[in-house]
């Protein structure tokens, strides 16, 4: 039986991160990244880029969970003791147990330290465990060569290329690459590297 209630307030952590639900006013500890790192939502379908850019994506995040399709979470790394980014579940789908895992951004200085990885752990550990999922998705601008090889890193299969299926942020078209991690591949030893890579 499905345990996963939007209405709850969920913590996910290890020795490198720890990761809460998003709140109206964390606008104070990711508006540093809206104003000084405007290219983190270069491939993203939504920008949080500006002051005004922040609050909204702060904004229709929490619509978001508030409809039960999305369950977005700040990023804090115990390492530097700051907050680094954002990263959620949305399109969230009981009756075929399935979600997608994105929306995710670290502010530079949190590239490549492993803190995404750490992060990765702890929400599909969680979409798998806890909000009994079958199968997760990811996707991404067929043009965010870092996004991706950090999803086939962490054991994600790709599914195939949507060809111009969504708007971007920039007023022009994009093609995404679908990826995922089925339920019986993560249990069957696909989060091994990821696992041991997290200690």
């Amino acid at each position: 039986m499905n345990k996963f209630d939007f209405g709850e307030d969920y913590t996910l952590e290890n020795d490198r991160v720890l990761l809460r639900p998003l709140l109206e006013t964390d606008l104070e500890h990711l508006l540093p990244f809206a104003i000084n790192e405007t290219t983190l939502w270069q491939y993203s379908l939504t920008s949080a880029a500006g002051e005004e850019g922040m609050k909204n994506y702060i904004a229709k995040a929490l619509l978001a969970r508030a409809n039960k399709d999305s369950y977005p979470f700040i990023v804090f790394d115990k390492a530097t003791n700051e907050y680094a980014g954002s990263s959620r579940f949305y399109d969230y789908q009981s009756i075929h147990n399935t979600t997608q895992l994105g929306y995710t951004w670290y502010g530079k200085a949190f590239q490549g330290t492993g803190l995404n990885r750490n992060s990765k752990l702890l929400l599909l550990n969680f979409a798998f465990d806890k909000m009994d999922v079958q199968r997760v998705e990811f996707r991404a601008d067929n043009n965010n060569g870092r996004s991706i090889a950090a999803m086939k890193g962490i054991g994600c299969t790709v599914e195939g290329i949507l060809r111009s299926n969504c708007a971007d942020a920039q007023g022009g078209r994009r093609d995404s690459i679908i990826l995922s991690i089925l339920r019986e591949e993560w249990f069957a030893g696909k989060s091994l590297s990821l696992r041991q890579s997290c200690k």
